[in-house]
C-alpha cells in the first residue's frame, strides 16, 4: 500500500498555512511518501471564505495534498459566550472532534499505510486516538518558536513552584539556559489559571510523550533555545523527545499569516506600493485575529498622520462582544468613516493607503518600498518579516505574542517595542515616535542590519546542507 502522512492543524488560518508548507516539504524530500492528507476541523474560528479559496488553490496546484473536512462538533451549536477565551473554544472543539479523527484515520488505513500523524499543538488530546488506539507514530507541530516551546515545556515546573494567580508573582519566570520572562508577558489565560491554562499544562506533559516535536524555526534565529531543546538543558532532569527545527515554513506569494488568498488578480495595494520610494513605507498589520477598539484605532490614525511617514495600514472592525468572539467578529469589514478621524483619508491620501481586512502580506513585506513593519508579533508574521529583511515594531495583542516581543526585542534584537500605557492602550505620541524611529534613526538602522543578516541565514538554513534541511531529512528518514 502507498504511504501517507496525515497532518492535523488547529482551526487558525496561519496554522493551516504552516502545515501545508510542511506537507509540501515532506513530499519533496521523502520519496517513500506518496501523498499528504490534511484533516480540517470545523470551528467558529474558521473563516469559510479564507479556507475555501486557500484550500482550492492548494488542491489545484498540489494534487498529492488532499483535505478531509469534518462536520461541526456539538459544542459549536451552543452559546460561545460561555467559554472564557479563544484557547478554551479551540481546545474543547478539538477534543470533541477526536471521534471524527478516529473515523478518518481508520478509513485511510484501509487503503494506505499512515507513516506518521502530525498534530498541531492545540490538538494534543488526539494522541489518545492516533497513538493509544491506532499505534501510529505521532508528532507534534509547534507553529511558534523554539523559545516559546522551551517555556511551554516548563509550565508544569512553574505550576508546582507557584500558587495562586501569576499576577501576584513578583519575580520573572526563569527558562533554564534562556532568558527570564516577566509573568505579565505570559499568555493572558495563564495568568489567572483559567481552564485553558490547565490545558496548556496537559499539552506540555503530552508533548514529552510524543515521537518528536517539529518546530517552525531555524537554528540561527534562536540559537540558545534550539541548543537547550536538543541538549535538554532547558528542562533539566526530564527527557525531551527529538526536536526538529525545519523552518522557516513560508507560504508562496499571496498567502501569509493575514490571509490566504492567492492565484487571483494582483492586489491593488501592491500597485500603490509600486509608486512609493524605496524603503519609505511602514506597513501596519496585526494578523487574522488582531482587532482594536474604536478609540485605539483612532489613536493609530492620529499617530500615523502626525508622523509624516508613508504608510500601508490593514484595518479590521473592532470587537463588540466577548474576547472569545473577537476573532470571529474581526472577519467583518470595517466602516472606515466611523472608525477613522474625520478627513483622515483625504489628508493622508498622498502618502498613506488603508486596506480593509486583508493584504497579501508576503508580497507586501517583500516589496522594495517597505521599510518597516508594525506587527502583533504573530510567529508567521515574524518569520515573514525576517525572510524579507524588514525591521519590526513589536505591538503584541494576544496568545504568545507578548513572549515573542521579549524574544524579538531583547534576545534577537530585530524589533523595537511599542510601549503601552495603562490598560495596554498605546498613545498616538508613542505610535508617532516608534514609526519615525524604525524608519529613520540609529536605533532603527541597528535593527535593520540585524534582520538583514538573519534574512541571509534563513536562506542558508533551507538550502541543501543547511540546518533546517538536515533536520527535515532526519525526520523523513525516520519513517522508512
Amino acid at each position: 500500500m502507498e504511504k501517507v502522512v496525515v497532518l492535523y492543524p488547529s482551526p487558525f488560518i496561519g496554522h493551516l498555512i504552516s502545515m501545508v508548507e510542511l506537507g509540501k516539504l515532506i513530499l519533496i524530500h521523502s520519496p517513500t511518501i506518496s501523498s499528504i492528507t490534511i484533516i480540517i476541523p470545523n470551528s467558529p474560528i474558521n473563516n469559510a471564505s479564507y479556507y475555501s479559496s486557500y484550500v482550492s488553490s492548494i488542491s489545484a496546484s498540489f494534487p498529492s495534498i488532499t483535505f478531509i473536512f469534518h462536520p461541526p462538533v456539538p459544542l459549536l451549536l451552543g452559546d460561545l459566550s460561555s467559554y472564557e477565551d479563544v484557547e478554551h473554544i479551540t481546545f474543547e472543539t478539538l477534543r470533541s472532534n477526536n471521534t471524527n479523527v478516529l473515523n478518518s484515520l481508520q478509513s485511510l488505513s484501509k487503503s494506505c499505510t499512515i507513516s506518521a500523524f502530525i498534530a498541531d499543538l492545540f490538538c494534543y488530546s488526539v494522541v489518545e486516538v492516533s497513538r493509544s488506539l491506532l499505534n501510529i507514530p505521532t508528532y507534534y507541530f509547534f507553529s511558534s518558536g523554539a523559545s516559546v516551546l522551551a517555556f511551554m515545556l516548563n509550565l508544569p515546573v512553574y505550576d508546582r513552584t507557584f500558587t495562586g494567580s501569576y499576577r501576584n508573582v513578583r519575580v520573572p519566570l526563569e527558562i533554564p539556559g534562556l532568558f527570564s520572562l516577566p509573568t505579565s508577558d505570559m499568555i493572558e489565560s495563564m495568568l489567572d489559571r483559567r481552564v485553558s491554562y490547565k490545558e496548556f499544562i496537559k499539552l506540555a506533559e503530552t508533548f514529552l510523550k510524543s515521537d518528536g516535536i517539529i518546530v517552525n524555526t531555524f537554528e540561527s534565529l534562536e540559537v540558545r533555545a534550539v541548543k537547550g531543546l536538543k541538549q535538554g538543558s532547558c528542562l533539566p532532569g526530564t527527557p525531551i523527545p527529538p526536536v526538529y527545527c525545519i523552518g522557516p515554513l513560508m507560504a508562496n506569494k499571496g498567502g501569509g499569516e493575514d490571509g490566504a488568498e492567492g492565484g487571483g488578480e494582483r492586489h491593488e495595494c501592491l500597485s500603490w506600493l509600486d509608486s512609493q520610494p524605496s524603503r519609505s513605507v511602514v506597513y501596519l498589520c496585526f494578523g487574522s485575529g488582531g482587532v482594536f477598539s474604536k478609540e485605539q484605532t483612532m489613536e493609530i490614525a492620529i499617530g500615523l498622520e502626525k508622523s509624516g511617514v508613508r504608510f500601508l495600514w490593514v484595518v479590521r472592525a473592532p470587537p463588540n462582544k466577548s474576547t472569545a468572539n473577537a476573532m470571529v467578529e474581526s472577519l467583518h469589514g470595517p466602516d472606515l468613516d466611523s472608525l477613522l478621524p474625520k478627513g483622515f483619508l483625504d489628508r493622508t491620501k498622498d502618502r498613506g493607503h488603508v486596506v480593509k481586512l486583508w493584504a497579501p502580506q508576503i508580497e507586501v513585506l517583500g516589496h522594495e518600498s517597505i521599510g518597516g513593519f508594525v506587527t502583533h508579533c504573530g510567529w508567521n508574521s515574524t518569520l515573514e518579516a525576517v525572510c524579507a529583511g524588514v525591521p519590526m515594531v513589536a505591538w503584541p495583542l494576544y496568545a504568545e505574542q507578548r513572549f515573542n516581543r521579549v524574544l524579538l526585542v531583547e534576545e534577537i534584537g530585530i524589533a523595537l517595542p511599542m510601549n503601552e500605557s495603562e490598560g495596554r492602550f498605546v498613545r498616538s505620541s508613542e505610535i508617532e515616535r516608534r514609526v519615525k524611529q524604525i524608519m529613520s534613526s540609529e536605533e532603527g538602522d541597528v535593527v535593520r542590519k540585524r534582520v538583514l543578516d538573519l534574512k541571509d541565514k534563513a536562506k542558508v538554513a533551507l538550502n541543501g546542507g543547511g540546518s533546517s534541511m538536515i533536520e527535515l531529512v532526519m525526520l523523513v528518514e525516520s519513517w522508512k
